[in-house]
């Protein structure tokens, strides 16, 4: 199932009253439910492998402020350059595999459609390509860390 259909059923399970969701499209299924605030929710086995917070409800705050309890900061501690975001919630890594090589490092030039990293997603492992050309200057996640949508994860001056 496309990212953009899940997310689109995240806002609206947001925007409706439901409870909860669940669409099938072939052997392909997605199930979001919206537990109630102050509420302990346990998923069942099969459940754990999607991704916690596209359950939940997103908060109205901006990724920085989420990230800081609210207070939002100014993002000083970013190089100058233009910051490529995480598509997704997953799991990222900045290489194919354990024993390869980075995809990049810092003071590599990369191109634009170049592969910065993957993140794994629903078992999918989606490639993160540069949207611009230049340099990387700073790589902001940590390989096998979960990440979050918007979270920023390179600077390319």
């Amino acid at each position: 199932m496309d990212l953009r259909k899940i997310k689109k059923l995240i806002d609206l399970l947001e925007e409706s009253n439901l409870a909860e969701i669940e669409i099938k499209e072939g052997e392909e299924s997605v199930r979001l439910a919206r537990t109630p605030k102050g509420s302990v929710s346990y998923a069942a086995p099969a459940m754990q492998a999607a991704p916690a917070a596209a359950a939940q409800p997103m908060p109205m705050q901006s990724p920085t402020e989420s990230a800081t309890g609210g207070q939002a900061k100014p993002q000083s501690d970013l190089p100058d350059g233009h910051v490529m975001r995480a598509p997704m919630v997953g799991t990222f890594y900045a290489a194919p595999a354990p024993d390869k090589p980075a995809f990049v490092t810092v003071g590599q030039a990369v191109k634009a459609g170049d592969t910065l990293a993957i993140i794994e997603a629903m078992k999918m492992f989606n490639p993160i390509e540069a949207d611009v050309s230049g340099t990387v200057l700073k790589v902001l996640a940590e390989s096998g860390q979960p990440i979050e949508f918007d979270q920023p994860l390179f600077v390319i001056g």
